[in-house]
């Protein structure tokens, strides 16, 4: 199976992270994983005074102190897996690499939000499956 596993170094992504490694059957070699992490866009007015190249310096920098935590885990594992850094809305960017890529599962953390919660401080996660097709799990 592809598995898309979204990232964001919080520790909602380690107690996910923590979940994976517990569970036997979500890791190994039946299964092809991806991990994606978005990187929030710099503000359009500030990203026109920027140099390309610093900006997309910035870009992976960014999104290397988050993967790379994660690639350790995986090493650790033993498993194999392609990482993705996005720039983008996190929500936008998951729901799209998971349509794109065809995956047959995503897995995230979650903050564990009440419906209220959600509807005043909004979600990730929410975000997510409303926009995207793939089964999705989450870990709270």
């Amino acid at each position: 199976m592809k598995i898309l596993i979204a990232v964001d170094g919080s520790s909602y992504t380690k107690r996910m992270l923590a979940y994976l490694a517990a569970h036997e059957e979500w890791l190994g070699d039946s299964h092809q994983f991806t991990v994606v992490h978005a990187v929030p866009a710099v503000p359009p007015r500030a990203a026109a005074v920027l140099e390309k190249e610093l900006l997309k310096n910035y870009y992976a920098d960014e999104g290397e102190k988050v993967l790379k935590t994660v690639r350790s885990f995986f090493s650790k594992q033993g498993i194999k897996a392609d990482f993705v850094n996005k720039v983008g809305p996190a929500a936008d960017v998951i729901a799209s690499t998971a349509e794109k890529g065809k995956f047959g599962l995503l897995i995230l953390g979650s903050h564990g939000h009440s419906a209220i919660g959600n509807l005043v401080m909004g979600s990730v996660a929410t975000k997510v499956m409303a926009n995207c097709s793939t089964p999705v799990l989450l870990i709270r």
